[in-house]
């Protein structure tokens, strides 16, 4: 089974390799992309789409670094405190029952 879905998975991306490889190649004609101040850069226009899809990659990634940042402090602020808890001999506190939430009726 593990097998099989190796394959499929395989075969899914030489199957997208294989669709952006002829979509570049049949979209080389040289574009302008018209920038600020009359600024212009003429290139073909796979390479802008594949530009344009780093950028957009990039900023995706820096958009969820705070938000990574935030949530590793808070991790190390955790275990630090069930550390110092640890060391004092505190009964760790069970996590609460989430079945507890849940009304009995709808």
């Amino acid at each position: 089974m593990k097998s099989l879905l190796k394959a499929l998975s395989w075969g899914a991306r030489i199957v997208l390799f294989a669709a952006v490889f002829l979509l570049a190649a049949k979209n080389t004609e040289p574009v302008t992309v018209r920038l600020l101040f009359d600024a212009a850069w003429h290139a073909p226009l796979a390479l802008v789409v594949l530009v344009v899809l780093a950028c957009g990659a990039a900023l995706g990634i820096l958009a969820c670094l705070p938000g990574l940042a935030r949530q590793r402090r808070e991790i190390a602020a955790l275990r630090a405190e069930a550390a110092a808890g640890a060391r004092k001999g505190a009964e760790p506190v069970p996590p609460p029952d989430p079945a507890a939430d849940v009304p009995s009726q709808y």
